[in-house]
């Protein structure tokens, strides 16, 4: 059994940035591909970012390229996204997520098999 537990969301201002982190614990954190998804009010869950089990590769929703920036540490067994020059779209609950296998694309959500709780992010204009 896998937990994810998210933490770093709050209230910003645009233009702003945000830290969030993922804490997983259960299993070899090092086995898992890791990914940050959101889900805004009224809207479906949409891909944010994804990063490969040794972290040397890194993938983004084309949107949010240069602005958003995916991370691990195995030593803490943490999952990071960096979120920069924040804007009132990105308002959105934030989950992180783990995949023991890929199946397709990184940003295929079925593919995760372990899903945290989620961290509110709002973005004041």
């Amino acid at each position: 059994q896998v937990q994810l537990a998210e933490s770093g969301g709050g209230l910003v201002q645009a233009g702003g940035s945000l830290r969030l982190s993922c804490v997983v614990s259960g299993r070899t954190f090092s086995s898992y591909i890791m990914a940050w998804f959101r889900q805004a009010p009224g809207k479906e869950r949409e891909f944010v970012a994804a990063i490969s089990r040794s972290a040397d590769n890194t993938y983004y929703a084309d949107s949010l390229k240069g602005r958003f920036t995916i991370s691990r540490d195995k030593t803490k067994n943490t999952l990071y996204l960096q979120m920069n020059s924040l804007k009132p779209e990105d308002t959105a609950v934030y989950y992180c997520a783990a995949a023991r296998f890929q199946r397709g694309s990184y940003s295929f959500a079925p593919m995760y098999n372990y899903w945290g709780q989620g961290t509110q992010v709002t973005v004041s204009s």
